[in-house]
């Protein structure tokens, strides 16, 4: 989060009004000024109308903007002006590491007492629980894969719906059959929803969600949701693409040229293995690269993200595991070798770049394996009849709780798509992860065939928009805004 990110407007935005109007404004914009460090910042239009709806109405709210705008400041915000009324501390759902120790980072800039628990962290859970009871948390950071940990579940989690007062949920596409990033877990959050008291506001946020999506949202989210939906074109961005004949030509020209883009940027790649051949072709021709995937370790990856931020490294050679959330507001450059699925997976990823400056470079060099690649993900990540019919019974007719590796060599199935299919089982109830690893609980399971259909449907049909995107001769941000559904796309002029 940058002072760039806020505007210089001196006349408030329309609030929203209750029965006995609490003067919030004047509160929220002193905490705004103490969070980007400037005195003289204000408001973008939206900001102040969704924190009043969340602090003075009590209600439940989706914002959609574009990345930069700054969703972060609402609910951090937000959470100070509740605290500060008597609630108890904001539960922040956030995807990713990287993500986290941003907001942690933000929050304490603005007096926020932040603090965050997933997979990296685990250990500390004791003197964080201890934190919240000395009630010395006005923040708690929880990735979505902790909602289906049985400890967490089951000791923490209660505790804590009793005492949150404000739910967040960042990245809300991730919610939706629809968003490009859809992750099961997110699907835990629609229970977690439901047991809050209706005095709890809620707020989901995201710059990834056309039409569809944002109506999934506020389904979940339940009746009289307040939703702000701003203009998504980013000013800064110059997007292009480039279309060369393989990917010998396509490493040939990031050899070349690669040192002519502005600052330091990412170079996204559509697989694990890309980003590392990448990254070392490049590093062997002299380049200063490094590979960022999934299978990198979260400590190093904390390093490479502040290399990157620091201007040490040209660039980091990336999968999507970098992506939501990481905040270099002069990020130079975004190249991707090979495309993305959608306008809309696209349009998160690029939007990293140019947050915090004039300009920034978009480069698209698309290749003739994209499309094979996105049907590769696109089968893995939907379950199929036959493996998921084999692995309710493979945990039907266990005596005990079976691994996952266990489960593996069983039903014949990856041990990636063998993981999403148990998350998918476990939000549709047939399933659930205990201690010792994976059980049925006994409730019929029946495959939703017309559910899957029409989301590969729609899946076929951002592949295809992509395909438009790449050989259009038109404005590309007004297709991007487009794609998302936003009223106002306009052709830029860049």
């Amino acid at each position: 989060m940058t002072p760039s990110e806020y505007s210089q407007e001196t006349n408030p935005p329309t609030a929203v009004r209750t029965a006995e109007p609490v003067p919030t404004r004047a509160e929220a914009l002193e905490i705004l000024r103490r969070l980007v460090g400037r005195a003289d910042a204000d408001f973008h239009e939206g900001q102040f109308e969704a924190i009043e709806a969340l602090v003075d109405a009590g209600r439940r709210a989706l914002v959609v903007q574009r990345t930069g705008w700054g969703k972060s400041a609402v609910y951090f915000v937000s959470s100070l002006l509740l605290r500060a009324r008597g609630a108890g501390p904001t539960l922040i759902v956030s995807p990713l590491l990287a993500l986290m120790r941003d907001q942690v980072a933000a929050a304490g800039r603005a007096g926020v007492r932040a603090m965050a628990i997933n997979s990296a962290n685990a250990t500390e859970w004791g003197a964080i629980s201890a934190a919240l009871a000395a009630d010395e948390v006005d923040v708690l950071l929880v990735s979505p894969e902790r909602l289906t940990n049985p400890s967490f579940r089951e000791n923490q989690l209660p505790t804590l719906i009793r005492r949150t007062g404000l739910l967040v949920i960042d990245e809300a596409h991730c919610i939706s059959d629809w968003g490009h990033d859809f992750r099961p877990d997110y699907r835990r959050i629609a229970d977690l929803i439901a047991q809050l008291p209706a005095s709890v506001p809620v707020l989901a946020t995201t710059a990834t969600a056309n039409s569809r999506v944002v109506a999934d949202i506020e389904d979940q989210l339940g009746a009289g949701v307040f939703t702000i939906r701003g203009a998504l074109a980013r000013k800064s961005l110059r997007l292009g693409v480039l279309r060369l004949a393989d990917s010998r030509d396509r490493l040939g020209w990031l050899l070349t040229h690669l040192a002519d883009l502005p600052g330091s940027g990412i170079i996204y790649t559509l697989t694990v293995s890309a980003a590392e051949d990448t990254a070392r072709l490049l590093a062997e021709a002299g380049h200063v690269v490094r590979p960022y995937t999934g299978r990198t370790d979260p400590m190093d990856r904390e390093s490479l993200e502040e290399a990157l931020k620091n201007n040490q490294v040209k660039a980091l050679v990336a999968t999507s595991a970098l992506g939501m959330g990481f905040d270099k507001p002069d990020l130079g450059f975004v190249v991707h070798l090979g495309a993305p699925s959608s306008p809309v997976a696209y349009y998160q990823q690029v939007g990293r770049a140019g947050r915090g400056s004039a300009n920034a470079d978009v480069l698209l060099l698309p290749g003739t394996e994209d499309a094979e690649i996105w049907q590769y993900f696109a089968t893995a990540s939907m379950p199929s009849a036959e493996k998921a019919t084999a692995v309710l019974e493979a945990l039907g007719e266990a005596a005990r709780p079976m691994s996952t590796p266990a489960l593996e060599a069983r039903v014949d199935l990856r041990r990636t798509p063998l993981e999403l299919l148990l998350k998918v089982l476990a939000v549709d109830g047939a399933a659930r992860r205990v201690s010792g690893g994976w059980e049925s609980t006994g409730q019929p399971w029946t495959y939703d065939a017309e559910r899957y259909r029409r989301i590969a449907q729609a899946r076929v049909d951002e592949q295809d928009s992509m395909v438009e995107y790449e050989r259009m001769t038109g404005c590309r941000m007004e297709y991007l805004a487009a794609a998302l559904d936003d009223s106002t796309a306009a052709p830029c002029g860049r």
